[in-house]
């Protein structure tokens, strides 16, 4: 998948994940549920910022809601990938629901 100026769009096990500073958005807002992350805490490994902490939310998307009204879900792990292993098994689980 590719964006208007033609760059490559990260994807996770299918599904769209961006960036924006130090959060990141996991889904498509045309579903009806997304995760967001947000990294809360990071340590220095060589010349990288590594995240320590990560704060997970399952969120509806529906515009109509306040955004603490949004919140179905939240939890926090220590690291990116615990993180992206539960915001997967999360997001998986509450699209596949009916």
């Amino acid at each position: 998948m590719a964006n208007a100026t033609g760059n490559k769009l990260l994807e996770y096990r299918g599904r769209p994940l961006r960036r924006l500073d130090n959060i990141l958005y996991y889904g498509s807002m045309a579903d009806k549920y997304i995760i967001m992350m947000q990294v809360t805490d990071t340590k220095k490994v060589d010349d990288m910022d590594v995240a320590t902490r990560v704060s997970v939310q399952l969120q509806l998307t529906d515009p109509d809601l306040k955004s603490r009204d949004r919140v179905v879900k939240k939890t926090e792990k220590s690291g990116l990938y615990a993180a992206m292993d539960v915001a997967s098994v999360w997001l998986e689980r509450a699209l596949s629901a009916k």
